[in-house]
Formats: structure tokens, sequence, C-alpha cells
């Protein structure tokens, strides 16, 4: 997923689900699958989220 490690990517997944954000599946699978999703807190963050992309797409220069 774009120029992110996989142990970093794995490191805010993490801090993502212990703070209540997303769940995790694991499939026990092989390969390995592991599906995320938003909880109800997640879910409840995305128009903060879309507010801060907004103002992010009106300030912020490439």
């Amino acid at each position: 997923i774009g120029d992110i490690t996989e142990s970093s990517l794995t490191k805010h997944l993490r801090e993502l689900e212990a703070d209540g954000f997303i769940t995790r599946y694991d499939y026990k699978e092989v390969p390995p699958r592991v599906e995320y999703n938003l909880t109800d807190l997640g879910k409840s963050f995305l128009p903060v989220f879309e507010h801060m992309k907004q103002w992010g797409d009106e300030n912020l220069s490439d």
C-alpha cells in the first residue's frame, strides 16, 4: 500500500485495533488472509477525517 513498509503498516493497524477503531479477523488460511473492519468508534470518526482531508486539499500544496 503506497510507500509504507509492512512492519509500519502492521504497527499502525495494531494501534488502531488496540484503540478500538478497527477489528481484525484472521481467516487462518494458507496463504494468510486477514480482514480489517471499522468499529462503530471508527465509523464515528469518518466525518472528522473527511473534514481534515478537505482542509488539507484546500490549504496544502503538493
